[in-house]
């Protein structure tokens, strides 16, 4: 199926889109990235764990933050602390975890679109960069809201929305609606993203057929599998160069994609220390031969640097027993 090139976008994901993996994500395809959602209770109370997800670099350029929250003066007061590093802030409607919609934030707040519409406009009269929003279609009780909420966001200065096709109530079960996001592109005139999954070359092709989206943000697909981005521009012809790590092997791109992932994360966290580094190894070795006897031994591993070195093991032996066969 041949499509026009849109921007492809790494989801925010909790515990994923840390620092070095956004730069990594960069390097291998993603065209934009966005910070773990981090709360702007956390920020706006400079908690130190909550400012390091809105850390950057010089490579991530533009540098998007993105936060939630559920009172209107905590997330204005957030805006206003990112000025000073943010090219553009994202506002979550999305999120459906339990904790953050217990405090009426994330997905929660799409029940309410009153309330969205003013805090995105009290957010955009704070702003001096531009504010983007991430939705779902809905809270999955009573009719679904995205599409009055764009229309309306879009009326007070939004500069692009992000859709993912389920509600609140199906979280990440079902499939994702991608006819009601075309229902959003119809409807308004800024960028919509089309989001929910996206997982190869093939269902971003359908995803942007069955849309019209201008983009498309990929989460879960991304997760471990940071050469998606690449994987789907070389299948839909998008690019001609060749994948960085070489040849088109599976477990060569995971080794390559694992030691970049290491180097990023010694050059940007102190002392290289990084909180998300077990999930990203268990997120690495998913599937392959022997990850479950590999992720009990990791889990046993308390050292960074000596998790990050069997992992490297790990992942050359099945690239080298990978490199013998072909």
């Amino acid at each position: 199926m041949a499509v026009e090139p849109v921007p492809l976008f790494l989801a925010p994901m909790a515990g994923v889109t840390d620092l070095a993996y956004r730069l990594l994500a960069r390097e291998v395809g993603a065209d934009l990235t966005f910070t773990e959602f981090t709360a702007a209770s956390g920020l706006s109370r400079h908690a130190k764990h909550s400012w390091l997800k809105v850390e950057s670099d010089p490579r991530e350029s533009p540098f998007i933050p993105q936060i939630f929250g559920g009172d209107i003066e905590e997330m204005v007061a957030t805006v206003k602390l990112l000025h000073d590093r943010a090219d553009i802030i994202d506002l979550n409607f999305g999120c459906p975890a339990p904790k953050v919609c217990r405090n009426d934030a994330g997905a929660a707040l799409l029940r309410n679109p009153d309330k969205v519409v003013e805090m995105v406009r009290a957010c955009i009269e704070a702003s001096d960069v531009p504010i983007t929003v991430k939705m779902r279609l809905g809270t999955g009780s009573g009719p679904n809201t995205a599409l009055e909420i764009c229309k309306r966001i879009e009326d007070e200065g939004v500069k692009r929305i992000c859709v993912h096709g389920r509600t609140l109530r199906q979280r990440y079960s079902g499939e994702a609606d991608w006819s009601q996001i075309r229902d959003i592109v119809k409807a308004v005139d800024i960028p919509v993203i089309a989001n929910g999954d996206v997982v190869d070359a093939q269902s971003a092709a359908e995803c942007i057929e069955a849309t019209g989206a201008a983009g498309l943000m990929i989460g879960r697909g991304a997760i471990g599998r940071p050469t998606i981005f690449h994987e789907i521009k070389r299948d839909l012809g998008w690019t001609q160069e060749e994948p960085l790590w070489g040849e088109e092997s599976d477990a060569v791109a995971r080794f390559w994609c694992w030691e970049r992932y290491l180097k990023y994360a010694g050059e940007v966290y102190d002392a290289g220390e990084c909180k998300n580094l077990k999930r990203h190894a268990v997120s690495f070795t998913k599937g392959l031969p022997g990850a479950s006897n590999m992720r009990v031994e990791l889990h046993s591993i308390q050292d960074q640097k000596l998790l990050g070195a069997r992992v490297s093991e790990y992942l050359r032996e099945l690239a080298d027993a990978r490199a013998m066969v072909v």
